[in-house]
């Protein structure tokens, strides 16, 4: 009849923490990625200058998303270690 569901804390829940960052790094790469192709018509001729800014925009996006997500599974880490401490 009724199922029992197990609540899962949310600094152990990876699934979610998984989708976050995801979504988070979809959306950095996106408009980092805009954000340059916007830099790039402004302020460069050459179409290998534009496309580089473009490719730097998008590295700036994964990098700062990477390191968001990363926080965010090493917090697991430090929770448990201070635990056994």
């Amino acid at each position: 009849m009724g199922e029992k569901k197990e609540m899962v804390a949310p600094e152990y829940d990876v699934n979610a923490k998984w989708d976050a960052c995801i979504d988070l790094t979809t959306r950095r790469f996106v408009y980092s990625s805009l954000g340059g192709a916007f830099a790039g018509l402004l302020f460069f001729r050459s179409p290998v200058t534009r496309w580089a800014s473009i490719a730097f925009g998008a590295g700036i996006g994964i990098g700062s998303a990477y390191t968001d997500c990363s926080r965010a599974f090493d917090a697991d880490t430090s929770v448990s270690q201070a635990a056994e401490e």
